[in-house]
C-alpha cells in the first residue's frame, strides 16, 4: 500500500453502492455513499439497524467490493484491484476487530495472534505477538484457550491481533456489542488507547451514542445514506 501524498485523504469514497440480491430480492445497501478520511483521524459510523453501516465498513476495509463508485485507499484504487492485490494491500496496514472475536478455538491467544503475522512473513511473529497481548493485559494468558478465557479477554486478543502488525487503519464493527457494560467501556478504552498510541486512523462502527463521541467525528447513516457528518 502506497502512502497518499499529503494533499489527498487516507480514504477516499465516491459514490459508493452496493446490492444484494436480485430481480424482486434485491435490496440496496449503500445509495451513493460518498465519504472522505484524513490520515489519523476517528470516525464513528452510526445509524438504525439496515443502515449501512456494516456494509459500508467493509467495503472501505475492501472486504466487500462494491457494485459502483470509486474507492482510494493510501492511494490504491481498491476498485481496480484483483482479489490477491486487495488481499495483498490490506496485509499487514488494515487492522479488522469485530463483534464476534473470530478466534481459533484450537489455537492458544499466543498463537492466534501469531499465526497471522506468521502467515504475512513476519519473522519475529511470537515475540511480535507476545508484545501486543501484554499490550491489552494478557501477558499472563499467552497459552490459554479461546474457551478459557472471558467475553472481554477475547476481545482484546482480537485487538491485539488486528494491532500486532501496526497497521495504519483500524476497522472496528460493533467491537463491544458482546460485552457486558463494564467489559465493553474497558474494551474501547483499550481499542481507542492503543489506536491513538499507535497513531493510526480509526473507523468504528457502534450503536454506542457515548462511545461515538469519544471520536473526533460522528457520520450518521439512514437507508444506505449518510444523513449527517459532524465533529463529535
Amino acid at each position: 500500500m502506497t502512502s497518499p501524498s499529503p494533499a489527498s485523504p487516507l480514504i477516499d469514497a465516491r459514490h459508493i453502492t452496493l446490492s444484494l440480491g436480485q430481480g424482486e430480492a434485491r435490496v440496496d445497501v449503500l445509495r451513493g455513499v460518498s465519504l472522505r478520511v484524513e490520515a489519523g483521524e476517528r470516525l464513528a459510523l452510526l445509524g438504525p439497524s439496515g443502515s449501512g453501516k456494516s456494509s459500508l465498513l467493509a467495503v472501505l476495509a475492501g472486504l466487500e467490493r462494491a457494485g459502483g463508485g470509486t474507492l482510494t485507499v493510501a492511494g490504491q484504487d481498491f476498485m481496480g484491484l484483483s482479489e490477491d492485490a486487495l488481499a495483498a494491500a490490506r496485509r499487514g496496514r488494515i487492522g479488522v476487530v469485530l463483534q464476534a472475536f473470530h478466534l481459533l478455538p484450537t489455537m492458544t491467544a499466543l498463537e492466534n495472534v501469531a499465526t497471522p503475522l506468521e502467515l504475512a512473513g513476519e519473522r519475529h511473529a511470537a515475540p511480535q505477538a507476545k508484545a501486543a497481548l501484554e499490550a491489552v493485559g494478557l501477558g499472563h494468558r499467552l497459552g490459554h484457550y479461546p474457551a478459557q478465557l472471558s467475553g472481554g479477554e477475547q476481545q482484546r486478543v482480537a485487538i491485539a491481533r488486528a494491532l500486532a502488525p501496526r497497521p495504519a487503519l483500524v476497522f472496528a464493527d460493533e467491537p463491544t456489542g458482546n460485552l457486558d457494560h463494564a467489559n465493553g467501556e474497558a474494551v474501547a478504552d483499550l481499542l481507542l488507547t492503543q489506536v491513538s498510541d499507535a497513531g493510526a486512523t480509526l473507523i468504528m462502527v457502534t450503536h454506542d451514542e457515548a462511545l461515538a463521541r469519544r471520536c473526533g467525528r460522528i457520520v450518521r447513516l439512514e437507508d444506505g445514506r449518510i444523513v449527517s457528518d459532524s465533529a463529535a
